[in-house]
């Protein structure tokens, strides 16, 4: 019996109250969701950079030796490609936390600023739930969409056209410095085959993926969440 007296006694947590003490929890939680978004964006940054460098590099080698074989383009293309899918899945965490600061913002703090009479209090419940059991807000796919019309497509349009300069260019058997354009489509196809894998194989895939990228990038979607509410977002 005496052990039952000593246990600690567990007392249900205080909720705020007053006005004043709900104002200074959205603040410290407001701060808080600010500290999150701003380290997924933070990371966002980094993998962006790191595609950077990893495009620089492989076409600073490429470009600079002219008996340099185009898949170290192909090769940076691919390293592209997956930072791009790292970077996606950051970014659907960072589109979370976004979403929870901007919801406080839009309407919270905008309606001390700037009140409007069509805003309820129904984004209170909207945030309590997302925060008992959080979810994506987006997919994978919508995600690498967003990222690819930022960013990406860029990187890898640079990519495609320093591939092209590489496979469309021959250098004379005797004279590896001479540089001149190829004649044929024969000889286009021949340049393109990288060790085994034929030419045609080789102009079918690339042709596909940059399809791909084309139209993730050029896709006009729905705009939803943050999105929708103006022009700046990440």
């Amino acid at each position: 019996m005496a052990n039952d007296d000593l246990r600690p006694v567990i007392e249900a947590p205080v909720f705020p109250g007053t006005p004043g003490e709900f104002i200074t929890v959205l603040a410290h939680f407001h701060r808080a969701e600010i500290a999150r978004m701003a380290g997924w964006r933070d990371r966002i940054d980094r993998t962006t950079n790191w595609a950077i460098t990893v495009s620089a590099a492989l076409l600073s080698v490429s470009l600079s030796t002219p008996t340099a074989h185009h898949g170290l383009v192909l090769f940076a293309m691919l390293l592209v490609l997956l930072l791009l899918v790292i970077e996606a899945r950051r970014y659907r965490f960072f589109d979370v936390y976004r979403n929870r600061v901007r919801r406080m913002e839009r309407n919270y703090f905008a309606q001390i600023f700037a009140p409007e009479t069509d805003t309820g209090d129904e984004w209170v419940q909207l945030l309590g739930q997302d925060l008992r059991r959080p979810q994506f807000l987006i997919n994978l796919r919508q995600a690498m969409a967003r990222r690819l019309r930022r960013n990406y497509c860029w990187m890898f349009l640079i990519l495609l056209l320093a591939w092209l300069l590489k496979t469309t260019t021959t250098h004379p058997p005797e004279n590896a410095a001479i540089t001149r354009l190829v004649q044929t489509f024969d000889e286009w196809l021949r340049n393109t085959a990288i060790g085994p894998v034929p030419g045609w194989l080789t102009l079918l895939v690339v042709g596909l993926f940059y399809a791909w990228v084309a139209f993730a990038s050029l896709q006009v979607l729905h705009s939803e969440g943050e999105l929708a509410f103006g022009d700046v977002h990440v």
